[in-house]
Order: C-alpha cells, then sequence, then structure tokens
C-alpha cells in the first residue's frame, strides 16, 4: 500500500473540496446549534495538526488533532474521500491520530460527533478502534443528537 499522511495540506485544490463536501454535509446531518464542524480556516488553529491521506498524489482522506490540554488531544474533521469509501481509509487516518497522540503523551483522546443514521459507519469505526461512549468535554453542550467517545491512550 503506497498511502502517504501529508501533514498541513490545507491549500489543495482536492483537499478544500473534501473539506467544502464535509461541511456541507455536517451542516445537512445536524441541527444547526449541535454542528461545531470546523472550516479550512478553522483548522489553521495552532492547536490542530492536519492531515491529508494520498496514494500516489490521490486524495483519499483527511483527519485532524486538536490539542486541548497538554494531556488530552480531540479528533477532528475526519472524511473520506466518497471514491475512497470502503478501502480502510478511515481505520488508517485514525490511527495515524491516535499515533500521534501517544508520541504527544496525550492520556486521553475525545472526540464529539452525531448520534443519528447518518453518523452510524463513523460510530462504528470509533467503536470498533476502542473509543467507548464517554462524558461531554470542552465547550461542548449536551444533547439527544451528540455523541461523545473517549479513548484512555
Amino acid at each position: 500500500m503506497s498511502w502517504t499522511f501529508q501533514a498541513g495540506d490545507l491549500d489543495s485544490d482536492d483537499v478544500k473540496a473534501l473539506l467544502a463536501l464535509h461541511v456541507q454535509s455536517m451542516n445537512a446531518a445536524s441541527p444547526p446549534e449541535f454542528c461545531h464542524v470546523l472550516p479550512g480556516d478553522g483548522l489553521r488553529d495552532p492547536a490542530i495538526t492536519f492531515w491529508s491521506l494520498r496514494e500516489n498524489g490521490k486524495l483519499l482522506g483527511i483527519g485532524a488533532l486538536k490539542e486541548i490540554e497538554s494531556d488530552h488531544g480531540e479528533v477532528k474533521s475526519m472524511r473520506t474521500a466518497p471514491d475512497a469509501i470502503g478501502r480502510g481509509v478511515g481505520t488508517a487516518m485514525l490511527a495515524n491520530i491516535v499515533e500521534e497522540a501517544r508520541k504527544r503523551h496525550y492520556r486521553r483522546l475525545s472526540l464529539e460527533t452525531g448520534s443519528t443514521p447518518e453518523f452510524a459507519a463513523a460510530n462504528r469505526l470509533y467503536e470498533r478502534d476502542g473509543f467507548t461512549v464517554g462524558p461531554r468535554f470542552g465547550d461542548y453542550p449536551e444533547s439527544a443528537f451528540t455523541r461523545f467517545y473517549t479513548m484512555e491512550l
């Protein structure tokens, strides 16, 4: 497998297009008050490391890791390119993010997502790869729509 991760690849046209699709999809699937998706500029925050995943130059997916505290990180903006769904891209990106969190000596990794059918595949991925439903964190409000996950590292 000739997959490569590239950090900070926010200015590539294909990344911008996939991020736009991600933002559009999250806005369509989430109540406005519970939609916390970050647009491309929001991912430029110094606390966030963003990656693209490519195969021979072709974009397969994106994902990010945000530092919440010195020992706590958050998974952000994971998205697989539509023509790469079913190839293990989400698994590979999540593994990359978890590996980086461990390198940073985080004790915990968290994420916030939806609980409706549109989020079922993502929720299966998180649960299969070791995340458990966990407590609310950060400034996210509690809601019936929102699901919080955590992983102790």
